[in-house]
C-alpha cells in the first residue's frame, strides 16, 4: 500500500507538470507562437495549441490513471519532435547551447519517465 501511495504522489507531480505546461500553451499563446516561429516551426499558430492539447490530455491521463498507455503516446508525440526542433543545442550559437542542452536533456528524461509508465500494469491504483 505504501508503494501505491508513493506512485500516486509521483503521478500527481508528473501529471500536474504536464497539465501546467499545456495550460501555458493557451495562457501564453502569443509568446509561445513567437518562440515557435523563431525556431522555424511550420504553422506555429496551429502547432502551439495542438501541442498544448497533447500536454493537457497526457497530463490528465497520468494524473487520473485513465488510459495511461494513450497518455504515454500523447506525451511522446509531444516530447520527441519538440525536443529535436525547439531544443536543438547542436545547431545554436555557443551562448545558447547550454540552455538548449538542459531543456533537451530534461525532455529526454521526461520521455524516459513516461515510457516507464508502460511497465506498470493497469489499472493503476487510485485510477478512474
Amino acid at each position: 500500500m505504501a508503494y501505491e501511495i508513493l506512485f500516486l504522489i509521483g503521478r500527481v507531480i508528473v501529471g500536474l507538470y504536464f497539465i501546467m505546461n499545456g495550460f501555458n500553451h493557451f495562457a501564453k499563446m502569443k509568446m509561445m507562437v513567437g518562440y515557435a516561429k523563431s525556431k522555424n516551426v511550420p504553422l506555429a499558430k496551429l502547432a502551439v495549441p495542438a501541442t498544448g492539447l497533447l500536454l493537457l490530455l497526457g497530463g490528465l491521463s497520468f494524473l487520473l490513471g485513465y488510459y495511461p498507455q494513450i497518455g504515454v503516446l500523447l506525451i511522446a508525440v509531444f516530447l520527441i519532435p519538440v525536443s529535436f526542433i525547439m531544443h536543438n543545442f547542436w545547431a545554436v550559437p555557443p551562448e545558447q547551447k547550454m540552455v538548449e542542452m538542459v531543456n533537451f536533456m530534461k525532455n529526454m528524461a521526461l520521455l524516459g519517465s513516461a515510457l516507464m509508465f508502460l511497465a506498470i500494469s493497469t489499472p493503476w491504483a487510485f485510477s478512474l
